[in-house]
């Protein structure tokens, strides 16, 4: 059975779409089978990847018509990395959710038909605490939060986690906080380094231990319909999105290495 992660921060700008696609993408060439469900109506995501949001069915039809996710999955050129894309019918779809009964289960309903075909689903979801947003956490097992390396970093955090709070205490108790990421970290700026030392002191073990450079190749990517790691395998944001799939398949255990090959490498090394 997958594991869900929904990437969330109500705050625009903070890397949630380039987090979401590039470790969908660095996942799947580490050979997890990985989707991402593309949960904002900006469709960057379902761009980002190569596709065009409007020649394809999407997620709007799962949630409200309640049709099968495996109708509009699309693959990609990384074999296993699949998409459910996102369309600018999405922006209406709170409205057409508010009389629906269980509103806030749509999409786990949904995902629910296709968990089991996948190692991990990643929700990129969009940038407000909205319907949509909610609908992500409860289909979710975890939340990852990017946090940009910038003044604003912390502004609005407190609201989101108070959210998940909500969504944690009302819909979905077993959420959990899969972790706060680090993004845009400027090596020449000071400023970078002040914000990774206060997140850090404020969420301690909740954070993880790669940071994500801010990288040229990072922001070309998606204008070639392609993730970091296939846009540029050597680029230093390919490096650190690998290093950062390897740190969630750590975390969760999930990693293709057995303890006693383990021992084996450390015992050749003697």
């Amino acid at each position: 059975m997958g594991k869900i992660i929904a990437i969330a921060n109500q705050k625009g700008g903070v890397g949630k779409t380039t987090t979401a696609i590039n470790l969908g993408g660095c996942l799947g060439v580490l050979e997890y089978k990985t989707l991402i469900v593309d949960s904002d109506p900006q469709a960057n995501a379902t761009s980002g990847v190569g596709l065009d949001p409007s020649s394809a069915g999407n997620i709007y039809d799962c949630i409200i018509n309640d049709a099968h996710p495996d109708q509009y999955i699309v693959k990609t050129e990384n074999p296993n990395l699949d998409i459910l894309p996102s369309h600018i019918d999405l922006v209406g779809a709170e409205l057409e959710m508010i009389n629906l009964p269980n509103r806030e289960h749509k999409l786990k309903t949904a995902l629910d038909k296709i968990k089991d075909n996948y190692d991990f689903i990643i929700i990129d979801c969009s940038p407000s605490l909205g319907l949509i947003t909610v609908n992500s956490l409860v289909a979710a097992d975890s939340v990852m939060i990017p946090v940009q390396c910038e003044y604003f970093a912390l502004e609005g955090l407190g609201k989101l986690l108070n959210t998940i709070k909500i969504v944690q205490g009302r819909l979905n108790p077993d959420l959990e906080i899969e972790g706060i990421v680090l993004t845009m970290y400027d090596t020449r700026l000071r400023l970078s380094n002040q914000v990774v030392d206060e997140v850090k002191t404020h969420f301690q073990e909740l954070v993880f231990d790669t940071v994500i450079h801010r990288n040229t190749k990072l922001g070309e990517a998606p204008s070639y319909g392609e993730t970091i790691v296939m846009h540029d395998a050597a680029s230093k944001g390919s490096i650190n999105y690998l290093n950062f799939a390897r740190e969630i398949l750590q975390k969760n255990n999930m990693t293709k290495i057995g303890n006693e090959d383990k021992k084996m490498k450390l015992g050749n090394e003697f």
